[in-house]
């Protein structure tokens, strides 16, 4: 049982009162998923099929390839905690289009940083084996420095997320909120 913090704590205890309210604020809601809708939520909505909906069930592939689709993805991970992991593989597919040699070190560095170096602030989870391949990439930076950490990572929630997030009460929800459209 958590007790209440007096106003007078140090800045430390605030931040582990805030870490624990998100913890006991996890949600899977619908609701949850349209706040962070790209667009206004009710208008995105509307644009939105059953048809296009139901099309994330196919492949992993086309849900990132959906923009709605990602965010729901997004919003799922968000409750499970483990965002980073979308959050690097999108890294990696920005990072993928870098055409100036001159950012490239320093985006693969700040994207090393944050998510794979060991106690990175984002960390994913990754194998030993990749981690280190993937530091010895980091000494000559190219386009495809990541694409084996990528992959992992991509398999991983591909095997694992997935699977859960279209059994989750934000995608079902969102689906029937599409079909209820169409009565």
């Amino acid at each position: 049982l958590l007790t209440p913090l007096l106003p007078h704590t140090d800045h430390r205890n605030r931040g582990m009162r805030t870490r624990l309210g998100c913890l006991s604020h996890k949600s899977d809601s619908y609701n949850d998923f349209t706040a962070i809708l790209p667009d206004k939520p009710n208008r995105a909505l509307k644009r939105l099929s059953t048809e296009e909906a139901t099309r994330w069930a196919d492949s992993f592939d086309i849900l990132l390839s959906h923009k709605y689709g990602l965010a729901a993805f997004r919003a799922f991970l968000k409750t499970e905690f483990s965002e980073e992991n979308l959050e690097f593989w999108l890294a990696c597919e920005d990072f993928k289009k870098t055409r100036s040699a001159a950012k490239l070190a320093s985006k693969a560095q700040r994207i090393f940083e944050e998510f794979i170096d060991v106690q990175a602030p984002r960390e994913v989870n990754i194998d030993f084996q990749t981690r280190e391949l993937t530091r010895r990439n980091m000494q000559e930076p190219s386009l495809t420095c990541f694409d084996q950490a990528q992959g992992k990572v991509h398999s991983l929630m591909e095997k694992d997320s997935y699977p859960r997030f279209l059994r989750s009460k934000i995608y079902t929800d969102l689906l029937s909120q599409t079909q209820r459209r169409l009565s």
